[in-house]
């Protein structure tokens, strides 16, 4: 197993924490994972992006120029990073803020996903990682979503755990888009 996903939004919106989440579930079932975050000085609001490669064997670097898979949650991720996006590789589009439909490539698995309102249906607009994390994993089954679950605990703080069904839910409901849109 050798898999890089890249991720990118705006601070605010989870992209660090299903990046480290995917992580650390890597890590929980045996495997290895590097986890790469960056954004911009002023986080909420500003750009906000990381790249997790994840493998049974050694991590070699954690920057890639050419990721297997995105996650993009915004316009300006979209047109930044898009073009990006290794040949035969998925896009997973959040089409709640994309309006961009994507066509400008054939060559890759896309999937726009109305991951907003599917946060709000689900009870709490912070959930659209979640969603997403959900779609990309039910994709490319690099981790088992139980293991997304356990490692939830770790990552989210106590004080948030009260919150766990809420993500869980969220993480099934982006599995379950994506399965049907693939069908």
């Amino acid at each position: 197993m050798n898999h890089d996903v890249f991720m990118a939004g705006f601070g605010g919106q989870g992209v660090l924490l299903i990046g480290n989440l995917l992580a650390y579930a890597t890590i929980l079932e045996g495997n290895n994972a590097s986890y790469f975050p960056a954004y911009g000085v002023e986080k909420r609001g500003g750009a906000a992006n990381c790249t997790v490669v994840m493998s049974d064997g050694a991590v070699g670097s954690p920057v890639v120029g050419e990721p297997e898979a995105a996650l993009l949650m915004n316009p300006a991720a979209m047109e930044q990073f898009y073009p990006r996006v290794r040949k035969g590789g998925m896009a997973l589009l959040n089409s709640s803020l994309i309006e961009d439909d994507g066509s400008s490539r054939s060559d890759l698995t896309l999937v726009r996903i109305p991951a907003n309102e599917m946060a709000l249906e689900i009870g709490d607009s912070r959930l659209v990682n979640m969603v997403m994390l959900g779609g990309y994993v039910e994709y490319s089954r690099v981790v088992a979503r139980d293991a997304l679950k356990e490692a939830l605990k770790e990552v989210l703080p106590e004080r948030n755990h009260r919150f766990l069904p809420m993500n869980h839910n969220a993480l099934e409901a982006g599995a379950a888009f994506v399965r049907e849109a693939l069908a």
